[in-house]
């Protein structure tokens, strides 16, 4: 299984913080932001790793993350997307380092407090096809929305205004080596980006489709409020247990 974290994007919602660095590369407590995903991604078994980024700072990567020796990597590999294609465009730049093979990808502002290796684990056993790992969520109007019937994702919305579930789909999937002749179908949506929610959609529609829930909380990083928040969770888990007991 080969790993690939997305992140690129201009960061627009964290501006004017992404006037001057990549949003994957700003502090969540105590370390970058794109730590995290490649933690998630080595603990998991992972370790073969593309990360695939874009824009003027693309370079910032290579210079913090090098060859990936912090998380005992010999190797990261590195691709670039160019312009603002969308998620589905930058996951197509992985084509080459897939090789055909099954992909775990993560997006790079996605946290998550506990392992995803027996997600990985039952997608490997799943042979085909593709896998979205989902979370309940108080407010799921805010993301891609999972519906659900007879224990199957039988679709999902983005952004809905009356959402059919409460479970978001968070920015972890798994594919089978031919979701890049899948993201060659799709169209631009009215944003003008391919969309990953088509290309889960698509995978729905062959029946193709597998979901897990999260264990333990989960988060993005992608606007003010969501950074703060992920910066207390992670502050609160590397707190020890006595201090936690007192601080909340």
């Amino acid at each position: 299984m080969k790993g690939v974290i997305l992140a690129g994007g201009l960061g627009t919602r964290l501006l004017p913080l992404t006037r001057v660095t990549n949003k994957h590369l700003l502090p969540v407590y105590d370390r970058p932001m794109i730590y995290y995903p490649i933690q998630t991604l080595v603990e998991a078994g992972v370790r073969d790793i593309l990360l695939v980024t874009g824009g003027s700072y693309a370079g910032d990567f290579l210079r913090l993350l090098g060859n990936g020796e912090a998380f005992g990597l010999d190797q990261v590999h590195y691709a670039y997307q160019e312009g603002e294609g969308g998620i589905a465009d930058a996951l197509g730049q992985a084509r080459v380092f897939s090789g055909g093979d099954p992909i775990v990808v993560v997006l790079g502002d996605n946290i998550v407090e506990d392992s995803i290796a027996s997600h990985v684990r039952e997608f490997e056993a799943q042979g085909l096809g593709a896998r979205i790992l989902l979370k309940e969520v108080d407010d799921p109007e805010r993301f891609g929305v999972a519906e659900i019937s007879d224990g199957r994702v039988v679709g999902i919305e983005e952004k809905p205004a009356r959402p059919k579930s409460g479970f978001a789909v968070t920015g972890i999937y798994m594919y089978d080596g031919g979701v890049f002749d899948v993201i060659e179908t799709l169209e631009p949506s009215e944003r003008g980006e391919l969309e990953i929610t088509d290309v889960n959609n698509a995978y729905i529609r062959s029946g193709q489709m597998t979901y897990g829930v999260l264990k333990g909380w989960w988060t993005d990083a992608g606007t003010f409020e969501s950074l703060h928040r992920a910066g207390n969770l992670v502050a609160a888990r590397s707190r020890p247990l006595s201090e936690r007991a007192f601080t909340g």
